[in-house]
């Protein structure tokens, strides 16, 4: 079995062209990386499924049926639009439930995700990447109540949280000014809340603002080994310490460009690349540390896991390369399962 720690399902339904999307992810091969099929090949049992608003400029760019809706003149959201785009990434959940007859869940609670590992249906937590749409407490509030329970504040340009992480390969996470104080007040109201805060698209001086306001674990939903490819996403070793030292969670992003030492997006890049982050991750972060993160319908992926129904093939090739059934399992789900019980506390 499989939890994903991360992937833009929603994203990408909203900015499909298909008259019914969501009858897509139940009945067809859905175009892009995931599917409910693919996900019942997969063993994926669940993930945290990102509600993601994407730049403006790539919606102009790859969705015209989408831009049509929005004045020649402009050159990037409002708020109001914003919060629009997500209360429909939402909705797509919802329907998702609805329509699923009983396959997949909205879940709010580690006992509705232990419910679905038992009744073989998907689990879908609920993450928002990038929290520019929200304004007020009660907004975080009302999201909470829908079933929000993971909330990266920041993404790569600069919103009222922060400063975003967006910096040329090869680069350190270092691009600048962190959090602001409306951002950490934010940070203590997640966990006010008991809300998962995700630091994967937090620079480096933010991610330490958000270690010394947190006391529970730090987790980063989709990020690698800089040491390795050192992209500005990804984490320091000092970083992974003190991941480790929360008792927090690195999920790997399998986007070949947080693998590869070159940065590049590459189809031949091999399993070998993305088990030397994980033998790193092991080192520095610890067998309880370590999970997936795999950023499918957002991320360029290899031929040899270009789609979520992989999974049984990388886990073979896990088990071939060395790595015991234990390990295995506290990488597939065990850790992503123990930090939502430490975080969420029900």
């Amino acid at each position: 079995m499989v939890f994903d720690g991360h992937n833009d399902l929603l994203a990408r339904l909203w900015l499909s062209s298909h008259k019914d999307p969501v009858g897509a992810f139940l009945h067809e091969t859905l175009d892009g990386q995931i599917d409910l099929h693919r996900c019942q090949q997969g063993r994926v049992f669940g993930g945290l499924f990102a509600i993601f608003v994407p730049p403006f400029d790539y919606v102009k760019a790859n969705a015209p049926h989408i831009i049509v809706h929005y004045a020649d003149h402009q050159t990037d959201y409002t708020t109001m639009q914003r919060y629009d785009i997500c209360m429909a990434q939402f909705e797509y959940a919802q329907q998702i439930e609805y329509r699923s007859q009983g396959q997949v869940k909205i879940c709010r609670s580690v006992a509705d995700i232990n419910a679905c590992m038992q009744q073989q249906c998907l689990a879908m937590v609920l993450h928002l990447e990038g929290a520019e749409a929200l304004t007020e407490l009660s907004q975080l509030d009302a999201w909470h109540a829908l079933g929000l329970r993971s909330v990266g504040l920041v993404w790569n340009q600069p919103s009222q949280f922060g400063h975003g992480l967006q910096a040329k390969f090869p680069h350190s996470p270092n691009t600048g000014l962190g959090l602001t104080e409306l951002g950490q007040t934010w940070v203590l109201a997640c966990e006010e809340r008991s809300m998962l805060v995700d630091v994967s698209h937090m620079n480096e001086q933010a991610f330490w603002q958000t270690q010394q306001c947190l006391t529970q674990p730090i987790v980063a939903t989709h990020s690698n080994v800089h040491a390795i490819c050192p992209q500005a996403r990804n984490l320091l070793d000092t970083q992974l310490i003190a991941v480790k030292a929360s008792g927090g969670v690195v999920g790997v992003n399998f986007d070949t460009a947080f693998l590869r030492s070159d940065g590049k997006r590459n189809k031949d890049t091999p399993y070998e690349v993305m088990f030397a982050h994980l033998d790193y991750l092991l080192e520095y972060v610890g067998e309880q540390g370590v999970a997936f993160g795999s950023d499918y319908d957002g991320g360029f992926m290899s031929a040899h896991w270009p789609s979520i129904d992989y999974f049984p093939r990388l886990i073979d090739a896990l088990s071939d390369y060395g790595y015991r059934d234990t390990r295995i399992e506290n990488i597939c789900y065990k850790n992503w399962h123990a930090v939502f019980n430490r975080i969420w506390k029900s």
